[in-house]
């Protein structure tokens, strides 16, 4: 649904059985990070192992909005249980407060869609009616960086906070929007969370937290509903097509296209154990290889032969939807 405003590349695996196709992530896949300042102008450090580079925020990101979530909450308040148990809670283990709502919606006469959406909270109204909240965290890493100190700017100037992080992360604004109104919920809580120093990515103080109704800020952040809804229209319509079998979205990095490829029907399943090849079948390392020249030059003619064929093999079928 914000497609249009992602830069980076993602991934869904689309699998068709019988007359329903299903849209669902990767084990592992980078749809479980949080991106930050993806829309953002200045570059972050390419080394993967910096504090500040896109992967290491990324990580602290999604361990922000997690621990968050259930920071913010009143324990001691009634809980609210619904009709069927958490899917994901482990035996014997209490499982994080959170609830998934499953809901329905048509797409038009002849189609629906189903998917599962979640709430973070529950509050009670004056007027005593029950409330769904959901509840996310942005978060200051340098304001060196971002150029916003939030620690100065956010009791006066509140909403030039909120346009730096609407211009940076305007992706992830837009999906926990979305998420929002698909969940149903009244209201979203969006906490802001910063370093408690900018070279420390472990510690950090909760700064403020403000609230919004969905489709309030929606309209502010300039996302159209109408528009999302016709994204995935598009794309069923283009599930509707396949044959049965099992197939791969792949997001191009900043352009608002996908490409669309077919793949094997066990592709990404990692229930495999990985064999070791025989002893004389592996390669020992050059400094444990007394080779000579005449030697070395024909394995590496080898290997280009391999990448060669492995490139040029038969690969799946692929097609390409271009995102309004």
């Amino acid at each position: 649904m914000c497609t249009p405003r992602s830069i980076l590349s993602w991934d869904i695996v689309v699998q068709r059985v019988g007359n329903k196709p299903f849209l669902d992530k990767r084990d592992g896949s980078q749809l479980d990070l949080l991106t930050v300042n993806e829309t953002a102008q200045e570059q972050l450090p390419e080394n993967k192992d910096d504090i500040n580079s896109a992967h290491s925020l990324a990580v602290e990101a999604t361990y922000i909005n997690q621990n968050f979530s259930q920071q913010v909450l009143h324990r001691n308040g009634e809980k609210v249980n619904f009709d069927e148990p958490n899917p994901f809670a482990s035996e014997g283990e209490e499982a994080a407060s959170v609830g998934y709502r499953y809901r329905r919606w048509k797409l038009n006469d002849e189609i629906s869609l189903v998917a599962r959406c979640e709430v973070h909270a529950v509050n009670v109204d004056p007027s005593g009616t029950r409330q769904f909240i959901t509840v996310n965290a942005l978060n200051e890493f340098d304001s060196k960086i971002t150029g916003v100190d939030w620690r100065q700017k956010l009791e006066t100037q509140r909403g030039a906070v909120l346009a730096t992080e609407l211009k940076n992360n305007a992706n992830k604004l837009a999906r926990w929007t979305a998420q929002a109104l698909l969940a149903g919920a009244d209201m979203m809580k969006l906490g802001y969370v910063s370093r408690v120093n900018p070279r420390d990515q472990y510690n950090h103080s909760v700064l403020t937290v403000m609230g919004y109704k969905p489709r309030d800020f929606a309209a502010q952040i300039n996302l159209n509903t109408a528009n999302m809804w016709g994204i995935v229209k598009s794309i069923v319509d283009i599930c509707m097509k396949f044959e049965e079998g099992k197939y791969v979205f792949v997001k191009d990095p900043a352009k608002p296209q996908l490409r669309i490829y077919e793949v094997p029907s066990d592709a990404f399943e990692n229930d495999y154990v990985e064999e070791p090849l025989p002893e004389e079948e592996q390669v020992r390392p050059l400094g444990e290889v007394d080779a000579t020249a005449e030697e070395m030059d024909a394995v590496a003619e080898a290997e280009a032969n391999n990448v060669s064929s492995a490139n040029g093999g038969e690969g799946g079928k692929s097609a390409e939807a271009t995102l309004a």
